[in-house]
């Protein structure tokens, strides 16, 4: 079920861990930057740190993502915006394995791509402020042929520090895109979450 905005992103995500070494922030901890672009400067450093390393097996790799990913993203934001309405329809039961699946998805379908890099390069650009107080820190991948891509990332300041709420490829949210493919499912399995949770567990196996 990996389409090619999911293959944009994991390029990104690539691109990401290998090319901000330009943009150390020492010491900084990425719950603590002051700043959104020194957050995502922070969590791109601390990706080259754990997850560059070819040295590292598939299942520390796995492992290492995880924990970056809960660090740096808002799962509850993310996972239950990707079902939208059908959240409040989902058993408390449902709710919570669907958000454990959830993460084990995104960190499964991201984490196996890391050893495709293959030469991009990362740019920050600049950083917007958008509508709900949410800045957009607008970013470049820089690829050995072809064109820029364009990728923003959408954060938001939590009381525990920033974290990312969306992926923005060439003007396309990961978000919005991750809910239309959850939504597909759901429709197809009678509107039921149980239908979606069935299909996760059968890809996070």
């Amino acid at each position: 079920m990996i389409t090619r905005r999911k293959f944009l992103t994991c390029i990104f995500l690539l691109a990401a861990v290998a090319g901000l070494s330009g943009l150390v922030i020492p010491g900084a901890a990425v719950a603590k930057a002051d700043n959104p672009t020194g957050f995502i400067a922070d969590l791109g450093n601390r990706a080259i740190r754990t997850l560059a390393d070819t040295s590292v097996n598939d299942a520390s790799r796995r492992m290492q993502f995880r924990e970056l990913f809960l660090l740096g993203f808002d799962v509850n934001t993310l996972s239950r915006y990707a079902i939208g309405r059908y959240w409040r329809k989902a058993s408390k039961d449902e709710r919570s394995e669907y958000q454990q699946l959830f993460t084990d998805f995104i960190v499964g379908t991201y984490a196996a791509r890391f050893g495709q890099y293959s030469g991009e390069k990362f740019a920050v650009t600049g950083e917007r402020a958008v509508k709900g107080k949410d800045t957009i820190v607008q970013s470049e991948i820089i690829r050995p042929a072809g064109a820029p891509v364009r990728v923003d990332w959408r954060v938001r300041l939590r009381k525990n520090g920033y974290k990312v709420v969306d992926i923005i490829v060439e003007g396309v949210s990961m978000a919005i895109t991750q809910r239309e493919e959850f939504a597909s499912v759901i429709r197809r399995n009678g509107g039921k979450v149980e239908g979606l949770i069935s299909v996760l567990r059968s890809k996070t196996r």
